[in-house]
C-alpha cells in the first residue's frame, strides 16, 4: 500500500496541539476529533510521525471503520478488512478492545470475535489452519463508539512519551508529551530565556533543551513497526541518520531548572545526561521563594505541587500565594502554571490572561498562563 490513514492519538485537550505539530513536520488535510488526529501518509510518513512527534501518544494505522450492533456483523466486517496487507503469517497480534454507548459491550466478546475474524481471514490468505504467531506484534484496537466500530493497528508500541532519558522519575511525574505541550502552548522559542523553579524529574527543562537543539524525541527508542515487513529497514536508517545531521548542539540557549529538594535536582541532572542536553540546563536547589534574575524577559513553565490531599491544602495555598509574589517581580516574563487547584488564581493574586483544561493523567488541571507586559 502507499498510503494509509492515520491516528495520532492525544491526550485530551492536546488535538489542536499535535494537529498543528504534525502540519509543522509537513502533513497537511488533517482532522481533529476528541482524543485524536486523523491524516493520510505513506510509510515514511508513519516513520517521520512517531520520530518527531513530541506530544501524541502514539500513532496508528486505522485498517476500517464500520458501523456494527451484533457480534455477527462484527466478525464479518472484521474479517473482511485487508489484514494480509498488513501482516505476515507468523504475525503476534494481540487484541484490545473499548466500547463506549454501544450496543456491544462485552470486551472480552468484542476482543474474541475480532481475533475470530482475523484468523479466519488469515487462513485463507496463507492456506493454514495454525497459526504459530512467533513473529512480530501487531498490537490492534477495536474501539467501538456508538455503535461505529474504528480498527487500529499500533505501530508506536511503548507510548511516545517514553524517550528513553527518564528511567528515573519523581513520585508523580509529568508525561514528557504533555511537557513538551505546554511549552509548544507558550510560544517559547530557543532565542528567550526559560526556567522552571518546580522541575522534578527535569521533565520540562528537558524537553525545552531538545526542542531548543532539535533533537527528535524518538531519536534515542525503538519503534513497534521497526520490526515489521511493510517497513524497510533502509528508511528507518536514513530516517534516523537525517534527525542526527538536524541536531544543532552549537546553538546558545538560557535553561534553567530548580527544585527545592537537592535529591530530585540530582535526579534532573541524571536525565538530562541521558538525554544528552545535561550541558544546557543549569540546575540548583533552591525554593522557589527565593528566585531571582537579572534577566528582563523569559518565559517560565511550572508544575508546582497540587496539594490533592485536604490536609495539604493549607500548605499549598500558602505556596501559590508566596508564589504570585515573587513571579510579580518577573513583570516583563511570561509565566505558565499547570495546577489541579481551582484556587490557584485567588491565592496567586492574579487573573490569567488565558486558561486551558488539561489531564495530567487522570487529574483535571488548568494551565494558567500569564503574558509579558509589552
Amino acid at each position: 500500500m502507499s498510503e494509509y490513514k492515520l491516528v495520532a492519538t492525544a491526550a485530551f485537550g492536546l488535538e489542536a496541539v499535535v494537529a498543528k505539530e504534525l502540519k509543522n513536520l509537513g502533513f497537511k488535510d488533517l482532522e481533529v476529533e476528541n482524543g485524536k488526529v486523523t491524516y493520510i501518509s505513506d510509510v515514511e510518513g508513519i516513520i517521520k510521525s512517531n520520530l518527531w512527534s513530541r506530544c501524541a501518544d502514539r500513532i496508528h494505522i486505522c485498517i476500517g471503520e464500520f458501523t456494527a450492533t451484533s457480534f455477527e456483523e462484527l466478525f464479518e466486517k472484521v474479517k473482511a478488512l485487508p489484514w494480509e496487507d498488513y501482516m505476515p503469517e507468523d504475525a503476534n497480534f494481540i487484541i484490545n478492545a473499548k466500547s463506549v454507548k454501544s450496543t456491544l459491550f462485552s470486551l472480552s466478546d468484542i476482543q474474541s470475535i475480532s481475533e475470530k475474524a482475523i484468523i479466519e481471514k488469515l487462513k485463507e490468505n496463507y492456506s493454514v489452519t495454525w497459526f504459530s504467531k512467533s513473529g512480530a506484534k501487531y498490537p490492534i484496537l477495536v474501539s467501538i463508539l456508538k455503535d461505529k466500530v474504528t480498527v487500529l493497528l499500533d505501530t508506536s508500541g511503548v507510548a511516545l512519551h517514553k524517550r528513553g532519558y527518564r528511567e528515573d522519575a519523581n513520585m508523580a511525574p509529568l508525561k514528557e508529551t504533555m511537557a513538551a505541550a505546554l511549552i509548544n502552548i507558550s510560544g517559547w522559542t530557543p532565542d528567550k530565556p526559560f526556567m522552571d523553579p518546580f522541575c522534578g524529574s527535569g521533565t520540562i527543562a528537558i524537553e525545552a533543551a531538545m526542542i531548543g537543539l532539535n533533537i527528535a524525541p524518538g531519536l534515542s527508542r525503538k519503534f513497534l513497526c521497526e520490526e515489521w515487513d511493510i517497513f524497510p529497514s533502509d528508511l528507518w536508517k536514513a530516517a534516523r541518520k537525517h534527525a542526527y545531521s538536524a541536531i544543532d548542539y552549537d546553538k546558545t540557549l538560557d535553561i534553567s531548572a530548580s527544585d527545592i529538594s537537592g535529591k530530585l535536582v540530582q535526579l534532573s541532572k541524571n536525565n538530562a545526561e541521558k538525554a544528552r542536553v545535561d550541558d544546557y540546563i543549569n540546575f540548583r536547589a533552591m525554593d522557589v521563594r527565593k528566585l531571582n534574575t537579572l534577566t528582563p524577559r523569559g518565559t517560565l513553565i511550572c508544575n508546582p505541587p497540587y496539594g490533592e490531599r485536604l490536609e495539604e491544602k493549607a500548605t499549598i495555598d500558602i505556596l501559590y500565594k508566596d508564589m504570585g509574589l515573587v513571579f510579580s517581580r518577573l513583570p516583563n516574563w511570561s509565566y505558565y502554571i499547570l495546577t489541579s487547584d481551582e484556587d490557584f488564581e485567588k491565592n496567586f493574586g492574579r487573573k490569567s490572561d488565558k486558561n486551558r483544561k488539561l489531564y495530567n493523567g487522570r487529574i483535571k488541571c488548568y494551565y494558567y498562563q500569564y503574558f509579558e507586559k509589552k
